[in-house]
């Protein structure tokens, strides 16, 4: 996926075959294909459909091609011993588990499609290009302005005054811009209707029968929209995500590890941002966001410290804490807890401000921590001990 707009935090994801299946139920023309774990089952498949054929790996990171994880099988003679290859294959640390074996098709023009969140415009946005295919970030980084974006302005249906010049962009005669407009519709459908963060189709192909087929589907959802949708729940592979990031939503945390490392415990995610960014600003580099919200109970402080520490990159913590709902005093608590009960073998810097600042202050100073109320100053401190 193109990686400049900016997505919302968490999001659930689903294999191809998965998001296949919902594209198909929304009226877009999929190429013949299906799923097998086993050679057995891919077998019958090939017989179904006959050669050439394209297995394609089913992981839910990106790289798989490049990883050998997406072959074409021209002949039966070639067949077990690719489906064999790619099923042995670890793609950045996820094992394939499936395989999707699809048709082959004669490709005549390839274009990239997509709808996802620009937050920085607080609007959805459709994406496209001329140029599709597995090389789409490299188009989009050495040749930008073939890359077309239409804001949909907060509304959740195309406005056809402003529509003619985005289409006309990536599809060149009236009859593609036609197709182009009813598959941009089809995925609207898709994205409103299962709260996704994410539709994208790489490549949506002109084949040389002149059939318009998507050759790939990828469907990203809002986690925090799932609730509404317990069929999509089902599809939830809880072995490709991290668990750190599980263990978090059990304790109501809004956690998402990164790279760096200095742990970051901060509550409320405007907050949170600014403090990574300021990490980042004093020459640091932040190991997580982790949100612990309004509430008050130390336990969840208790919880973050485990969380964070599981990762023996974390060099040193910074609590930046902005009293609100938030109590400064049960956050100390909860640092006096996690202390009580849990080694922790780095250093911690903790920001306290606002409601009950002074009580939560003197709590963790009779417990030797010393305390900042400037953010700019705490995050000074943690970046330096950091490098030490």
């Amino acid at each position: 996926m193109i990686s400049f707009p900016q997505l919302t935090l968490t999001q659930m994801k689903i294999q191809e075959y998965q998001a296949r299946e919902i594209f198909k139920k929304a009226g877009v023309a999929v190429s013949d294909g299906d799923v097998a774990s086993n050679l057995e089952q891919a077998k019958g498949i090939a017989g179904k459909f006959g050669f050439p054929l394209v297995l394609k790996a089913q992981v839910l990171v990106g790289g798989r091609g490049k990883a050998g994880g997406v072959k074409v099988v021209k002949i039966p003679s070639e067949f077990e011993r690719t489906f064999s290859a790619i099923k042995n294959l670890q793609i950045k640390g996820c094992a394939v588990e499936h395989i999707f074996i699809v048709r082959a098709v004669d490709i005549r023009k390839e274009y990239y499609l997509a709808i996802t969140i620009d937050n920085a415009r607080n609007d959805v946005v459709l994406i496209a290009s001329s140029e599709g295919g597995v090389d789409i970030e490299e188009t989009a980084q050495k040749n930008p302005q073939a890359i077309h974006k239409f804001y949909l302005q907060g509304k959740k249906e195309i406005d056809s005054s402003r529509w003619s010049q985005f289409i006309g962009a990536i599809f060149k005669d009236l009859t593609a811009q036609n197709q182009g407009t009813k598959i941009f519709k089809a995925l609207l459908k898709v994205f409103f209707k299962n709260d996704c963060a994410l539709v994208e189709i790489n490549p949506y192909v002109l084949d040389a029968k002149g059939n318009w087929l998507a050759l790939d589907a990828k469907v990203n959802f809002d986690d925090n929209a799932l609730f509404r949708h317990p069929e999509i729940m089902a599809l939830r592979d809880l072995r490709a995500e991290d668990p750190d990031e599980l263990e978090a939503k059990k304790h109501d945390l809004s956690f998402v590890k990164m790279e760096g490392n200095i742990g970051c415990i901060v509550n409320g995610a405007g907050l949170a941002m600014a403090t990574m960014d300021i990490i980042k600003l004093s020459g640091g580099n932040p190991a997580n966001f982790l949100d612990v919200g309004g509430s008050s109970n130390p336990e969840k402080v208790l919880n973050a410290l485990k969380i964070i520490l599981k990762n023996p990159g974390v060099k040193a913590i910074l609590i930046n804490i902005f009293g609100g709902i938030t109590r400064c005093d049960d956050i100390a608590n909860g640092i006096l807890q996690a202390k009580g009960q849990m080694t922790i073998p780095v250093p911690l810097v903790v920001r306290l401000t606002g409601t009950n600042e002074k009580e939560g202050v003197a709590i963790l100073k009779q417990a030797d921590i010393n305390t900042y109320s400037a953010m700019r100053e705490a995050v000074n401190r943690v970046v330096e001990l950091a490098k030490t």
